[in-house]
């Protein structure tokens, strides 16, 4: 009877390769992390708002798991009695009371709460200029026009999210914050009294307010964000980098580094230098000293009291609307003060948000795009831009209209008056600036691309003509300046019914308007009759060069 003998292969690596192993036989989480080892991330400074963005978020995160431990989310009555002096004594909610022991009896308890709020203002800020830079190079467009929504709806909840952290301590800020938030809800007709009692939990400031507040901050927020964050990764993982113009990249095909081990190398070092940078702020710069204003309390309120920046636009749509907009209608009053700040503000979200769909459907642009425009070669969306920016940033210098009136002794009607100027006629202002520059930047770039750059070297032709020698332009300049797609408005076509829709004359109309006075880049044709008779090269050998110098002098003679 013979016995067979299965020789098992020799073990290595130990129990480590073992589980490695098992995990990777059930999982193949090796062949996941080799196809994303491979993908490429282009190397341009730009993308780098987005990863301040994440790393931002992550700092969040880490700083606010710390202050979870302390914060005591409750409107409960307490008498303070920690280590700050000049508030012994005085009553306040519990909310508050541990905020200030974090501050001041917990150790490094106000650094992390600094910490905290810097990496929340950088992450809005980041996120705003991350999505700038999207829209003005154009990296919105097909097939990534459900990233942009993502992105933006990022944005709206950050700000919801810093928005909810700031009004978690219960101070004279926070509450004065909140109080405004009431006050527009309750101006919402018919539902706006149920909305408020629903949302505070009773009349203002209400015994829950916190407690919501809280769980949205901790816990339904970043959950939310989280899933956001993972699911616009996925996208740019799926759809690639876009890339701006340059040698060897073309639809699909990106220039950078791979993730591993270089990317990925880079990263994780730039994190720590966004935490570095964030700490040393947090370290030298006091913010949000809630100290110093004290418990809420209605009645001290006093100019100064701002809001953060970021939520600034809407306490300055606020102030901009005139006087005297109520009326009582069906035993209800209307108060336009405040629902036409509302439908404003949500309209210029809503048309944010949805611009790629607007867009694709304006210029007709079905195909998939993967190489960046300059913005001055888009002039028109590159105007819609600045309006926008323009609009946003006059109601946000609105939130600070009293600090504008008392720092630079302005009356406070004439420093409405302005911004109100700036929010409605500014934005036609800047659009009509702004496509002025981007054209005139285009035929700039004509002229380079045809003649060159002007070398400052004058030579004199053997008929006695002056003329001053261009230095051509290498084939990659070249080829940056003329490499964009020259895009004509839509035709009108009738239908399956041969008809004309109304829908279709007003997609022409807007196609028009969207494309006039475009300028079309150079062509192969033009680029050779201009280097046919242009002056990039003169035979030296039968010319007189002389310096600008020497020309002026002789112009000078010439004159006299």
């Amino acid at each position: 009877m013979s016995t067979v003998t299965t020789q098992q292969p020799a073990k290595k690596g130990g129990f480590t390769a073992a589980a490695s192993n098992y995990i990777d036989e059930r999982t193949s989480i090796s062949t996941a992390v080799k196809e994303l080892g491979r993908k490429i991330f282009p190397d341009h400074w730009s993308f780098l708002l987005g990863e301040v963005a994440l790393y931002s978020f992550v700092v969040i995160l880490l700083t606010g798991s710390f202050l979870t431990f302390f914060f005591h989310a409750a409107m409960t009555p307490v008498v303070y009695d920690g280590s700050y002096v000049p508030l012994k004594g005085v009553e306040m909610s519990a909310a508050m009371n541990s905020t200030l022991n974090i501050s001041f009896d917990i150790r490094g308890g106000l650094l992390m709460r600094q910490v905290h709020h810097w990496a929340a203002l950088l992450f809005v800020a980041s996120i705003g200029l991350h999505m700038l830079r999207i829209f003005f190079t154009g990296a919105f467009r097909k097939p990534r026009e459900l990233n942009w929504v993502i992105g933006f709806v990022l944005f709206i909840l950050a700000m919801g999210e810093g928005f909810t952290g700031y009004s978690l301590p219960d101070d004279l800020l926070s509450g004065n914050g909140l109080r405004i938030i009431d006050g527009m809800v309750k101006g919402i007709p018919l539902v706006g009294t149920w909305i408020s009692f629903l949302l505070f939990g009773g009349e203002f400031p209400g015994e829950q307010i916190v407690g919501r507040l809280y769980t949205l901050h901790i816990l339904l927020l970043p959950a939310i964000i989280v899933a956001l964050i993972a699911l616009h990764l996925l996208f740019i993982v799926i759809h690639k980098h876009t890339q701006f113009p340059g040698p060897g990249r073309t639809n699909g095909n990106a220039v950078g580094y791979p993730v591993l081990p270089v990317y990925a190398a880079k990263a994780g070092g730039f994190f720590f230098i966004v935490f570095g940078v964030i700490t040393l702020i947090a370290s030298l710069f006091t913010i949000n000293p809630i100290w110093n204003y004290g418990p809420y309390d209605p009645s001290p309120v006093s100019a100064g009291t701002q809001p953060d920046w970021y939520i600034g636009f809407a306490d300055g749509a606020l102030r901009l609307i005139p006087p005297g907009l109520e009326f009582v209608w069906l035993d209800r009053t209307w108060s336009f003060n405040i629902l036409i700040p509302l439908v404003a503000l949500g309209l210029f979200i809503a048309v944010v948000m949805l611009y790629p769909f607007v867009e694709a459907w304006v210029t007709g642009d079905k195909r998939e795009h993967h190489l960046l425009d300059r913005p001055r070669n888009a002039p028109t969306r590159t105007a819609i831009g600045a309006a926008g920016v323009t609009f946003y940033a006059g109601l946000w210098a609105a939130a600070s209209s009293d600090i504008i009136a008392t720092h630079f002794m302005l009356t406070m009607e004439g420093v409405i008056h302005t911004l109100q100027f700036v929010v409605i006629v500014g934005p036609f202002i800047a659009y009509f600036v702004t496509k002025r520059v981007c054209l005139a930047l285009q035929k700039k770039d004509r002229e380079l691309v045809l003649h060159g750059y002007e070398s400052g070297r004058i030579v004199k032709l053997p008929g006695g003509e002056f003329i001053e020698v261009h230095e051509p332009l290498d084939e990659y300049e070249r080829w940056r300046l003329v490499s964009f797609t020259d895009y004509k408005p839509l035709m009108i076509r009738p239908n399956a019914n041969g008809k004309i829709t109304v829908a279709q004359r007003v997609r022409a109309s807007l196609s028009r308007w969207f494309f006039e006075d475009r300028i079309a880049p150079v062509t192969k044709t033009e680029l050779e009759a201009a280097h046919g008779h242009g002056h990039h090269e003169v035979d030296m050998g039968e010319v007189e060069e002389i310096t600008v110098g020497e020309m002026n002098v002789h112009r000078e003679t010439v004159g006299r």
